[in-house]
């Protein structure tokens, strides 16, 4: 027997799934697969096994599960979900409990109930068939993260406290009970809005977490409540949404959306229609030096998954513009993996297309930080990153608006004023130039570079930060 244990890292919205099974078995399981679920048949076919079992953690809030999808494509499988702590399911599946156990090959897998981050949240212990006793893996969900844990607070403020204290529960009765050498396969890794701060190591040990980690240093439940209701950071708006849809059973799609090509004109037609939602996919540099009226920047970059469910109604169909042709099944795929499945096209040929016909372009200017740093008080600096990143340092005199938050808080600023805006880098700050053209705003500036480069000039820094270095 030859154990196949395969991760796959999905980024942007950093998930973690897992392929495990025995191939001289010829079985493999599958937890919690995304939507676009072509990287497990093939991952499949290249170790030579049969995916027979699909496991889910918990009913998933940060993007469309690819249960149902991988079941129907592969038609050997199951799914398997946890009716622990009351969970209901709109579509065909196999319960599983605290205790059940499953045999793939000399491979077995065992469910323990983990609450906190879910009620009906469970992990699964791998162990070797002749050693129950002894696993040496545990899948942990969106329960433990490296250097983190799930936060509590999904299902609303009047359930945050109970299942906060579930988690404290979890973390002391069950993980810290593993040995130190049990390796912790968590559900995500850094830059998911699913736990705070989570490490950049995709896996750990008991034995690390248990003196590193900030969650399981609690022995008491209210400062562990207080401190992981403080520390989780903003709620992306599209999470509601995507607990509902994974619960009733996403659409199966088959494949991919196809999305139809349209020249200049007919996208321009396309661009009149009311339910139409006009996406540039190209970076900062290629938007700002000219785009279509109305367009909102969300860079091709795998985080396109996030910003897309902050942004967007999945119900109204996409008109993309692209860096160029060959990336429309990239970016298909990255809307996919958060619920948006309805295109209206894309232009061919990309804006040279565009350019060529002679149709209009807008602009948006580009400020550099040293021009910045210059201008201090005459511009109305807008700092649009997350609030934890705000707190540990950020340029003198800016005004925080996470960018997530945006639009409903356009009205506090002043729109007679010239505005710059900057993120970590430049790629939120994009968004948040393009929203506010769409707002109105007449002079608006993008800062390539953004807080890094900032840093990196050595000017002049407020928050947290700034304590540390003195």
């Amino acid at each position: 027997m030859a154990l196949i244990f395969e991760r796959i890292h999905t980024d942007g919205i950093a998930e973690l799934s897992y392929l495990v099974g025995d191939d001289s078995a010829g079985v493999a399981a599958v937890i919690d697969p995304r939507a676009d679920v072509d990287c497990y048949l093939e991952l499949a076919r290249a170790k030579q096994v049969s995916i027979t079992h699909i496991f889910e953690t918990h009913i998933h809030a940060d993007l469309v599960s690819g249960a149902r999808e991988l079941c129907a494509r592969v038609e050997t499988a199951n799914i398997f979900v946890s009716h622990e702590g009351g969970a209901r399911y709109d579509f065909d599946h196999e319960q599983i409990h605290d205790g059940d156990t499953f045999k793939l090959g000399a491979v077995l897998i065992t469910v323990r109930h983990t609450p906190g981050h879910t009620p009906e949240h469970v992990a699964y212990l791998v162990a070797e068939k002749e050693h129950p006793d002894a696993p040496w893996g545990v899948l942990t969900g969106d329960s433990l993260f490296v250097s983190s844990a799930g936060r509590p607070d999904l299902l609303g403020s009047a359930q945050a406290k109970k299942l906060a204290g579930q988690l404290f529960r979890t973390l002391r009765e069950f993980y810290l009970n593993l040995d130190d050498g049990v390796i912790v396969y968590p559900g995500h890794g850094a830059g998911s809005p699913c736990g705070a701060d989570i490490g950049d190591r995709l896996s750990s040990t008991m034995g690390h977490e248990r003196r590193f980690n900030a969650f399981l240093q609690f022995d008491e439940v209210k400062r562990f409540t207080d401190y992981a209701l403080s520390t989780a950071p903003p709620t992306p708006t599209y999470y509601p949404r995507m607990k509902k849809v994974n619960a009733k059973g996403p659409e199966i799609l088959g494949n991919l959306p196809k999305v139809r090509g349209l020249p200049p004109k007919l996208f321009m037609e396309a661009i009149k229609r009311k339910d139409n939602v006009l996406i540039d996919t190209r970076m900062m540099l290629a938007f700002g030096g000219g785009h279509i009226k109305g367009a909102l920047s969300i860079g091709g970059k795998p985080m396109l998954s996030i910003w897309a469910g902050w942004l967007l109604d999945p119900k109204k169909p996409l008109l993309l513009v692209l860096e160029s042709d060959e990336k429309l099944e990239d970016i298909v795929r990255y809307f996919v993996r958060t619920g948006y499945t309805r295109f209206a096209g894309y232009l061919v040929g990309g804006m040279t297309a565009w350019n060529n016909a002679g149709l209009p372009l807008e602009s948006v200017g580009q400020m550099t930080v040293h021009e910045i740093k210059r201008a201090g008080k005459r511009l109305q600096l807008l700092d649009v990153r997350a609030p934890d990143e705000w707190k540990s340092g950020h340029i003198p005199n800016a005004r925080h608006l996470f960018l997530g938050e945006l639009r409903e808080r356009l009205g506090t600023l002043d729109r007679t004023k010239p505005t710059a805006v900057y993120c970590d880098s430049g790629y939120r700050a994009s968004i948040a130039t393009s929203i506010l053209q769409q707002a109105g705003f007449g002079c608006v500036c993008n800062i390539p570079g953004s807080w890094q480069a900032w840093e990196k000039a050595g000017f002049p820094v407020e928050g947290d930060r700034k304590k540390e270095t003195k």
